[in-house]
């Protein structure tokens, strides 16, 4: 197997969201789980985006396995590995963004590495380095109250530079729509000031395009799923790829369907109420989740009661204040990986119990969800909403279709329209 790309992603729902990106963009692209086996069939393929579990871990953790991904990208021929990161730049002071990408440069040798989270498909921009949601700064949005990573501070440049051993400079919009040439001239002028990362403006698919021609000349780029559209479509324009297309589904796989959801983001939350109109709904106390194990049988048990009725849902989602107020109690990292473990147990429960169609809002709770599951790959199906696609697990028996969603992903009616997209 030769790649033509090669991404790390840095939680699953992430990874979900690029391979579904660089599939619909005509790359034959597969999604593997953490880094594979030597002996792991995987198809033909264009490109693989290994999915980590390293966006909110210690980040010397993050480094050590962003480069074993690296390099088995590389070492099947990847010239170009993307570091693929949230479009909200979830991240602290202390990483992981800019130690990961400081490592997969200087482990290449690299120069400069473009980095930018502008995906504009889900309202995502940055203007003069500052991250845009929708029409707010990025510090006046409600990602600002992330349970694990609140993001507080909107000039993207100020805050890569907190994490990042080089000076961080600007690549500002005036010089992105001056075409790639003026871009790789800023470039060569930073790489010279000594930078290590430049931000760039992009608030429209043409920027990105711009971007990805030129974050090409480079071995290491950073950003969210819209420079891998941009880098994508740079490969297909270049000939270096034939587009093959959109992933096509498999055969129907059926059986009993189930949703998990762990994000408390005021989109899921919205989900969460715009499903109790239509199937079972169990909301969970976070608190006694986190620290009662009898929580998990309760539930499972709960789910069977209710399995004739059709697809059911289980949440422990929560407003902030709630959110906020278990932390208080256990501690910010304590509860989150207590419930989040929880969650994964009832997954496993579920499938152990029939369920063969699963959807998972919230990044770390579908990172817990796969693990326990210990799925290594995905293929990549049709799009359910900007960003989240039907996923078929490959190398597994019986067969089993997923939806890993990132907390802010998809419309209201997101959770119906995931189970009527999943054979």
């Amino acid at each position: 197997m030769t790649l033509v790309l090669g991404c790390v992603a840095d939680d699953y729902t992430g990874a979900s969201d690029l391979a579904n990106t660089l599939s619909k963009a005509g790359l034959r692209t597969v999604q593997t789980i953490g880094v594979p086996r030597d002996d792991m069939a995987l198809p033909p393929v264009d490109a693989v985006v290994v999915a980590l579990k390293s966006r909110s871990i210690p980040a010397a953790e993050a480094v050590e396995r962003s480069l074993a991904a690296d390099r088995w990208l590389r070492g099947r021929g990847a010239g170009h590995v993307l570091f693929k990161i949230c479009s909200t730049f979830d991240s602290t002071d202390a990483g992981n963004i800019g130690p990961v990408t400081d490592a997969l440069r200087a482990e290449i040798g690299a120069g400069p590495a473009l980095v930018t989270p502008a995906f504009p498909e889900t309202g995502r921009t940055v203007y003069l380095g500052h991250l845009f949601v929708g029409t707010v700064p990025l510090h006046e949005s409600p990602l600002k109250d992330h349970p694990l990573n609140p993001m507080r501070d909107s000039n993207l440049v100020r805050v890569l530079g907190r994490q990042s051993k080089a000076p961080v400079a600007l690549l500002p919009l005036a010089t992105v729509e001056a075409g790639p040439q003026a871009v790789r001239d800023a470039i060569g002028h930073h790489a010279a000031e000594g930078a290590g990362a430049i931000i760039a403006d992009a608030v429209l698919d043409r920027h990105l395009e711009t971007l990805g021609v030129v974050a090409l000349d480079q071995p290491v780029s950073t950003g969210a799923s819209g420079l891998g559209l941009g880098i994508a479509r740079a490969l297909v324009a270049a000939g270096r790829i034939a587009a093959s297309g959109a992933g096509q589904a498999p055969a129907a796989i059926g059986g009993p369907a189930a949703i998990l959801a762990g994000s408390c983001s005021q989109a899921t939350l919205g989900q969460i109420a715009a499903a109790e109109r239509s199937m079972p709904v169990l909301r969970l106390d976070p608190e006694a989740l986190a620290g009662d194990p009898g929580e998990v049988g309760r539930a499972l048990a709960w789910a069977e009661r209710h399995r004739t009725e059709g697809p059911v849902l289980i949440a422990s989602s929560a407003p902030p204040e709630q959110v906020a107020a278990v932390q208080r109690k256990l501690g910010r990292d304590a509860a989150g990986h207590a419930i989040e473990q929880a969650m994964a147990r009832i997954a496993l429960g579920l499938v152990e119990a029939g369920v063969r169609r699963l959807v998972v809002a919230g990044g770390e709770t579908s990172g817990a969800v796969v693990d326990a599951l210990a799925l290594p790959a995905f293929r990549i199906g049709a799009e359910i909403a900007p960003g989240v696609p039907v996923l078929y697990a490959v190398g597994r028996e019986p067969p089993m279709v997923l939806a890993l969603k990132s907390g802010n992903f998809g419309g209201p009616e997101f959770f119906t329209d995931a189970l009527r997209a999943m054979p």
